[in-house]
């Protein structure tokens, strides 16, 4: 069979394809062949006045405060491959990011745009990992290929009360989709507090075939002492009370062992911070002696090699787990936001309303 162009790593860059590849982005706003750097109004007119049409007229779009803008309509069939922006703000959660596929009403991925590039705390860090990349300044990329057979479209809906400027690229290829490739989707999710003797959800009510794929928490510590020793849990496929795939602890799950700490001993522990392409601790910000008093943490996990497959129904949990006096569990009440990636068949399950700026808010 002839090889469409998906499913791309080093081991398949020499063989050639007849996908078409495109490009959307403030110099060509609908990805059209030929049409890039055209311009003769925009962002950069005023900087690009003595260069003329070709010299950057128009590298970013304004947002205004309030206002949702089509990043990219696309008819396919095809795939988008990589996405890279950038916005002006500091509060990341005050822009959500939505993407709907072959027309759909309802998006197939809804999310604050920081979370979903594992930046749920507003303060830059980098992210190595293979679907996510997170460069400086505050340079978001993502790598997950989302296929889609009609259509594909994004927008970017600013909830602050500012303009912001949104630079952005969308790579994509027009090609046949195999019948098995399913669409991506993404939920957040926020506990705030947890309530006690609760499970924090990270998915649930999905209907349909699919994978669960990866898993972003940005996880605020309300009390003392370790706070990871709970565990995920999948229910999948009918599964009542228990799970069939239950985790061990909360840095088990990330990929990392013995609360993170490097080195271990007496007078020297500490978090060590790691990103890595599968899974990370990608952010550990510590109080700083005034008004900013708990400890919080950003945390990644892609299952690029072990998906978790489904084939009706999964939901998702991760308890939230301390210790107490006498060497017992004390289950916590922290500030957990979360996003789930997964591919599945349409249609999907609603989702839950987002809460609105005041319950996205970080502190």
């Amino acid at each position: 069979m002839a090889f469409n162009g998906l499913g791309m790593h080093l081991g398949n860059l020499a063989r050639l394809s007849r996908a078409k590849t495109r490009s959307i982005s403030a110099e060509n706003f609908k990805g059209e062949k030929g049409k890039g750097g055209m311009a003769t109004k925009g962002t950069g007119e005023k900087c690009a006045r003595d260069l003329g049409r070709g010299w950057k007229v128009s590298p970013s779009v304004k947002v205004g405060a309030g206002k949702t803008f089509s990043v990219a309509e696309i008819k396919g069939p095809g795939a988008i491959q990589q996405l890279w922006l950038t916005p002006s703000g500091p509060n990341w959660r005050n822009y959500i990011l939505r993407f709907f596929w072959d027309g759909e009403k309802t998006p197939s991925i809804e999310c604050p745009l920081g979370d979903f590039f594992c930046m749920g705390w507003n303060r830059y860090a980098q992210v190595n990992a293979l679907p996510v990349n997170v460069n400086p300044g505050q340079a978001f990329n993502s790598f997950w290929e989302m296929p889609f057979r009609k259509s594909a479209k994004i927008t970017f809906e600013n909830l602050s009360d500012d303009e912001s400027t949104l630079y952005y690229q969308v790579n994509y290829t027009l090609t046949d989709i195999p019948e098995d490739c399913a669409y991506l989707h993404a939920q957040w999710r926020r506990s705030n507090p947890l309530p006690y003797k609760t499970d924090h959800t990270i998915l649930d009510g999905v209907k349909g075939w699919g994978q669960y794929v990866g898993t972003y928490l940005a996880w605020q510590v309300n009390s003392n002492n370790w706070w990871g020793e709970g565990e995920i849990k999948f229910f999948m496929d009918g599964d009542g009370t228990w799970p069939t795939i239950c985790g061990t602890g909360t840095e088990d799950y990330f990929l990392g062992s013995y609360n993170f700490e490097y080195p271990r001993g007496e007078g020297q522990r500490q978090y060590c911070v790691f990103t890595g392409p599968y899974a990370g601790l990608c952010q550990v910000i510590k109080p700083d002696d005034m008004y900013r008093c708990n400890q919080r943490f950003g945390l990644y996990r892609f299952h690029v090699m072990d998906p978790i497959r489904f084939e009706e129904d999964l939901r998702v949990t991760i308890q939230a787990l301390g210790w107490r006096s006498g060497g017992r569990y004390l289950p916590l009440q922290d500030d957990i936001a979360s996003v789930a990636w997964w591919y599945q068949t349409e249609p999907h399950a609603p989702f839950p309303k987002l809460p609105d700026r005041d319950g996205l808010e970080v502190i």
